[in-house]
């Protein structure tokens, strides 16, 4: 959302006084000896509190009483609000420094909010990196650090008419040239009025694009330098920007015209992650049942797609260090992925819980599981979400034929590197 970037200027002014301002309840502090150190054998004592946002927020007190029943000596203290309030409360808690024990994190926020200094590095040996996806894992690294945990994650896929697919007589498609047929075939014979539907351009159109970058060879920074004015960036510009300039992608996709176009079957197909399932069944009904599938990422270089999700995080100010790490490696054991996904949905980070149940069995939802071992998010940088305007605008003004892949590559390069990654 354009408030959440709105909001990182705020972040980035208001970490200059994390380190000026003590703590009323005496708490260590950023860097205090505490700080990136072991975590306590045996069981959780005391009391911690817990921020989290959205439909996981609102359940995850059912996790915290499993939790305080295995640990009897440790009291959970759970707050949840919305995603759109999340940013900023988050920020303004660093900045006055009363921030909780734990929060859920956006997994797009981690290199803004780990160059605070707000965060506790992940205590060494408290966790398996190999047990989780390791693009998820790659989320909580900032500068060879890590500073959280995964918790859920999502991916994308291409969602599409069967029964359209099988009018125009394509299958799903393996790499781009069979991408551009199918949704060329979509149209023209399987009598979809859009082939497929992406996102055109303006806030967000970025993690519709990126997996394009991703499976041309390109990305957005190597080596601590932006990378965004590549040959291989502008192949996938070219590529993305072709289907509205072919008439196989709609310009403008009004709030809920995907969906609603989807079951009607003017759209034939779109991206999009795991929470379409259950609103298409929800919207579609009986009468789409069996006219839809999810396919993988197209693969040319490699099939990469966009991985999303929250990650969570201790904070270096946290009155119960170690009950909080306790409480997220609770969190992150494949029987509590296993209980959120069962309360709301959430795909679990942890790869050993897709091993059995519903994740194991639902084609679908193995679908996604497979996609998750291909599939990278933005680099963990302090400026991602300015940078993220940058491409979003450059992806906009090709879109609507106002300028040339090879000069918004060179803009988005220019102001990206103007702007840094702060580090």
């Amino acid at each position: 959302m354009r408030h959440w970037r709105q909001a990182t200027a705020l972040v980035a002014a208001l970490a200059l006084g994390v380190t000026g301002c003590g703590r009323d309840d005496g708490g260590p502090g950023p860097g205090g000896p505490a700080a990136g150190g072991a975590v306590a054998e045996g069981k959780a004592t005391g009391e911690i509190t817990v921020w989290a946002m959205g439909a996981e927020g609102e359940k995850l007190k059912a996790l915290a009483d499993d939790f305080t029943r295995d640990n009897p000596g440790a009291k959970v203290t759970v707050t949840a609000f919305p995603f759109d309030a999340a940013h900023d409360k988050l920020a303004t808690a660093i900045a006055g420094r009363q921030t909780p024990d734990v929060s859920m994190m956006g997994s797009t926020w981690m290199g803004e909010f780990a160059k605070t200094g707000a965060l506790d590095p992940t205590p060494p040996g408290l966790f398996d990196r190999a047990a989780f996806f390791p693009g998820a894992w790659d989320t909580t690294v900032v500068d060879d650090t890590s500073y959280g945990v995964p918790w859920y994650v999502e991916t994308r896929l291409i969602y599409h008419r069967t029964d359209l697919a099988a009018k125009a007589g394509v299958g799903k498609p393996a790499n781009w040239q069979e991408l551009t047929a199918f949704a060329r075939g979509l149209k023209q014979t399987g009598g979809a009025k859009w082939g497929i539907s992406l996102q055109p351009g303006g806030t967000g159109a970025w993690q519709s694009f990126l997996p394009f970058a991703w499976q041309a060879g390109a990305d957005v920074l190597a080596d601590g330098k932006f990378t965004l004015d590549t040959p291989q960036m502008r192949t996938a510009l070219e590529y993305y920007a072709s289907f509205f300039r072919q008439g196989l992608a709609p310009g403008q996709v009004a709030p809920g015209a995907q969906e609603s176009g989807f079951v009607s079957g003017d759209i034939g197909a779109f991206v999009s992650g795991p929470w379409h399932m259950s609103i298409l069944r929800e919207q579609g009904g009986a009468a789409l049942e069996g006219k839809w599938d999810v396919a993988p990422m197209p693969r040319e270089q490699a099939g990469t797609s966009f991985i999303g999700g929250a990650d969570l995080v201790v904070y270096r100010d946290a009155d119960n260090r170690d009950t909080a790490w306790k409480f997220v490696r609770y969190l992150t054991s494949p029987a509590a992925q296993q209980k959120l996904y069962d309360l709301v949905g959430s795909l679990p980070a942890v790869t050993a819980t897709w091993q059995s149940g519903k994740l194991a069995d639902d084609p679908l939802l193995k679908a996604f599981g497979a996609q998750l071992a291909d599939a990278k998010s933005p680099p963990a940088m302090a400026t991602w979400e300015q940078v993220a305007d940058v491409i979003d605008d450059g992806i906009e003004r090709v879109v609507r034929g106002v300028t040339d892949p090879a000069t918004a590559t060179r803009e988005m390069q220019a102001k990206a590197s103007a702007i840094g990654t702060g580090s």
